[in-house]
């Protein structure tokens, strides 16, 4: 069937005038130089030498910083706060955040929800499968000190009885945006990293709310 007139029912084009443009995109030239001026620096940048002084060590922190890959791993209510961290509404990704199904390829061990006597084994063992440098995170009042389950008899007092912990997240559960407040400040805390220690120099864990002491 014949659409518009052209050979092998192409449409045609136009014969009249052409100031409108074309009627069709077919055999038309790609548009160029749309949307190119986000890839060049600003005029003052463009002129600075292209040497920058530092240390291979901050370098790398900041590497690290912006690049910790967590592990896909929830124990109680405070993983669905952690999935929605990293829904389409806080976005972890923007913060380099990649979730990763195995411990091996994973930085961040965030730990959302009660720990048990019977679970406690296996965390250990996810966390000794998880490559060097590598981090936790206690999410939530069940994590950091048992939450309202602490005097249960399978329930163990915080995370940190087991694996060390380096960002305490209080709440039960935590919203979202506590949880990033916590992964900022794990990001400061990995910037931080001094060369000859290889830890942190901030003494001692972190929470959102106060540095360097474990919630009561």
């Amino acid at each position: 069937m014949d659409v518009g007139g052209g050979p092998g029912g192409r449409p045609s084009e136009a014969t009249g005038d052409e100031s409108a443009g074309p009627k069709t995109w077919l055999g038309t030239e790609p548009v160029r130089g749309e949307g190119r001026s986000s890839e060049t620096l600003p005029p003052l940048l463009q002129h600075l030498p292209g040497v920058f002084t530092g240390t291979v060590q901050s370098l790398v922190n900041w590497a690290r910083s912006n690049s910790i890959w967590y592990m896909t791993f929830g124990i109680a209510c405070c993983a669905i706060e952690m999935m929605a961290t990293g829904g389409p509404k806080y976005d972890f990704d923007r913060f380099g955040m990649i979730p990763r199904g195995s411990p091996r390829q994973s930085d961040l061990m965030i730990v959302a929800g009660t720990v048990t006597e019977k679970m406690a084994p296996r965390i250990k063992q996810l966390y000794d499968q998880m490559s060097e440098p590598r981090w936790v995170l206690a999410m939530g009042g069940c994590a950091s000190n048992g939450g309202p389950y602490h005097q249960g008899y399978n329930v163990v007092d915080g995370v940190d009885k087991i694996v060390p912990v380096d960002i305490y997240v209080p709440g039960c559960p935590p919203r979202p945006e506590a949880l990033l407040h916590g992964i900022l400040l794990l990001q400061e805390k990995i910037l931080r990293l001094s060369v000859k220690a290889g830890t942190a120099e901030l003494p001692g864990a972190q929470t959102a709310v106060s540095a360097g002491r474990r919630p009561d």
